[in-house]
């Protein structure tokens, strides 16, 4: 199911703390960056923190700009973005500004956490996600239901931590404050546990007055059927590369890029490269990859198009190719229309053989594009 594009913002001490501990808050920000962290809010449909941030910080968690707020409302939007927050115990406070400043509210909880928090009568939308937090069902909630398709993420830890782990952070916006706090009892913002290997990558770097912001991108695949958030980005590359194909009357525009399971990307290719009239996207990354190397058996492959099954230029179609290369999922935005092939399914052959297929249809108009001469 599609999510939003999920983007985590905090700011840290030097060590790596979100907040010592102290009867106030510990500003981390500079005044220039408060005011970028508002920018960004203006720009998102929903802001999220769990209701231990709400009690321990009391955000409004607004967009402070008017012209901001204006803006928003000039593009059809409401003056502020959804409010929500997680509670899987349903403990809420009632006095908290979240409940009365800015727009509609949305909490999410579980089944037992929902009674709790509709016994406060608090003005917001309670939706139970079972007899634990779903992050997975949340997030399609917000995205069907809601129509979110930006949502800022402002904390505390533990939910950063949640989303990371589980692969379903886009982006994370970090801001790095020149101080120390040294209180192994004040909060950090990543708790322990398994994250992706390898190393994220780096999009951007800004020195803000005294601080600076950094923003990250996941690299990681996903595993098995399951999408993260990396999928997307890699998918979108592959997108990418198939507009940069020779234009054909005969054959689709396709791009395809082989990554391993630590983020490092193996190979790309794309249609009709290196101008050979027939070769396909993942035929040609594929081509360019020892065959011995032994991350193909834990890599993904990301293909505009879903994997052809029968072709008449090469004796070994994409899904062949693939199989025999031992990489075991891939994931594609587009399946096969009957243009050339009729009832292509890629996908069947490569599931029946043990593969794993995702299907993102978000990246479906993207890969398309190149190929809107030909449907």
């Amino acid at each position: 199911m599609p999510y939003p594009y999920v983007l985590l913002s905090a700011a840290v001490s030097l060590d790596g703390y979100l907040d010592d501990t102290g009867p106030d808050r510990l500003l981390l920000s500079s005044p220039a960056d408060f005011d970028r962290v508002d920018e960004v809010r203006a720009s998102v449909d929903a802001i999220l923190v769990g209701a231990g941030t709400i009690r321990a910080d009391n955000p409004r968690l607004l967009v402070n700009s008017p012209d901001r707020r204006a803006a928003r409302l000039a593009a059809g939007k409401p003056e502020y973005p959804l409010k929500v927050t997680v509670s899987g115990s349903g403990e809420l406070d009632p006095a908290a500004k979240f409940w009365h400043t800015g727009g509609e509210k949305v909490v999410y909880t579980t089944d037992k956490g929902a009674e709790r928090a509709r016994s406060l009568g608090l003005a917001a939308d309670v939706v139970p996600l079972g007899p634990g937090l779903d992050w997975r069902r949340l997030l399609e909630h917000l995205h069907d239901v809601r129509g979110v398709r930006r949502l800022m993420v402002e904390g505390g830890g533990t939910i950063h931590t949640q989303l990371l782990q589980e692969g379903l952070a886009d982006e994370l916006q970090l801001v790095l404050a020149p101080l120390f706090v040294g209180d192994p009892h004040a909060p950090r913002l990543f708790g322990p546990g398994g994250y992706q290997g390898g190393r994220l990558r780096l999009v951007e770097t800004r020195r803000i007055e005294d601080v600076v912001l950094m923003r990250y991108e996941p690299t990681a695949p996903g595993t098995g059927s399951l999408p993260a958030a990396a999928d997307r980005h890699w998918l979108a590359l592959a997108c990418e590369l198939a507009a940069d194909c020779p234009p054909s009357r005969t054959a689709f525009s396709v791009g395809a890029v082989v990554v391993a399971a630590d983020g490092t990307e193996l190979a790309r290719g794309h249609s009709r490269e290196a101008g050979d009239p027939v070769v396909h996207a993942e035929e040609a990354a594929l081509a360019k990859i020892d065959p011995g190397d032994p991350r193909l058996a834990a890599a993904t492959v990301y293909t505009s198009l879903e994997p052809c099954t029968r072709r008449s230029s090469r004796p070994a179609p994409c899904a062949r190719l693939i199989l025999d290369a031992g990489v075991r999922r891939v994931v594609t935005a587009w399946r096969e229309p009957d243009t050339f092939v009729h009832e292509a399914d890629g996908t069947g052959l490569l599931t029946a053989a043990g593969v794993d297929v995702v299907v993102l249809p978000d990246h479906e108009v993207q890969a398309k594009a190149p190929n809107a001469h030909l449907l």
